[in-house]
C-alpha cells in the first residue's frame, strides 16, 4: 500500500464516522447517517478534483474506499451510546487526523499533477476542509471550519510543506502528518484563533438608534 492508499484510507474512517455522528445528532435515519458520512468522507475530494482537472468519476474507482466508509458508519450506528459520547469526548483528535491525512493526500495529488504552490495549497485546503464544510451545511449548522478554532490554515501549512517539496518520502510525510496533528490539537486546547470582527454589535445598535429616533419624531408630530 501506497502512501496515498494510507492517507486516503486514514482521512476516510475519520470523516465517514465524523458525519455518521453528526447526522446522529440532528436524529437523522440510517440513510441520513450514509449520506452525511459519504459527503463528509468524500466531498472534499470531489471538489480538489473538480479544482485541479482531475477525473470526478476517479471516485467510483475507490472501491474499497467507499466500502471501508459504509462498514465505519455501520458500525457507529449500531454501538451503545455510552460509546458514541465516549468518541465525541475525542472527536477533535480524530477530526485533526481526517484533517491532516486529507490535507496532505490532496496536495500530493496537486504536485503530482505538476500545479504550482498557490493550486497545491488550494488542493491541500479543500481536501481537508470541503467534507466538514458541506457535512455542517446539509446538517443545517454554521461551518464550524470557519468559525472555530484554527482549522483551515493547519490544512493549508500541510499543502505548503508538501508544495515546496520540505517533506517527500513516506517517512516524512509521516512526520508531517504527525505535526499537523499535532498543531490542530494544540489550537483546540489553547482555543487559538484568527483574528475577526463582528458587526453585529454595530448593525444592532444601528437599528436601535434608527427606532429611537423615529419615536422621537413620531412623538413630538403627535
Amino acid at each position: 500500500m501506497d502512501i496515498f492508499s494510507v492517507f486516503s484510507l486514514i482521512g476516510t474512517i475519520a470523516f465517514a464516522v465524523s458525519g455518521a455522528v453528526v447526522a446522529m445528532e440532528e436524529e437523522y435515519d440510517i440513510l441520513g447517517v450514509y449520506v452525511l458520512g459519504l459527503v463528509t468522507a468524500f466531498g472534499g475530494g470531489v471538489i480538489r478534483n473538480l479544482l485541479i482537472g482531475m477525473p470526478v468519476t476517479m471516485l467510483w474507482s475507490q472501491g474499497y474506499l467507499l466500502k471501508t466508509a459504509i462498514v465505519a458508519m455501520t458500525i457507529v450506528f449500531l454501538l451503545p451510546v455510552r460509546w458514541i459520547l465516549r468518541w465525541r469526548r475525542s472527536e477533535a483528535f480524530f477530526d485533526a487526523i481526517g484533517l491532516s491525512a486529507f490535507a496532505i493526500q490532496g496536495a500530493l495529488y496537486a504536485t503530482q499533477m505538476n500545479h504550482p504552490l498557490s493550486a497545491v495549497l488550494v488542493a491541500g485546503m479543500l481536501t481537508g476542509i470541503g467534507g466538514g464544510i458541506i457535512r455542517d451545511l446539509l446538517a443545517g449548522r454554521k461551518p464550524l471550519v470557519l468559525k472555530d478554532e484554527i482549522y483551515a490554515v493547519w490544512a493549508m501549512l500541510a499543502g505548503l510543506a508538501v508544495g515546496m517539496g520540505w517533506f517527500v518520502g513516506p517517512v516524512e510525510l509521516l512526520v508531517l502528518f504527525v505535526i499537523i496533528i499535532a498543531f490542530r490539537m494544540m489550537s483546540v486546547y489553547f482555543k487559538w484563533k484568527l483574528p475577526r470582527r463582528s458587526l453585529k454589535g454595530a448593525f444592532a445598535a444601528s437599528a436601535n438608534n434608527a427606532n429611537r429616533k423615529s419615536n422621537f419624531f413620531k412623538r413630538k408630530g403627535s
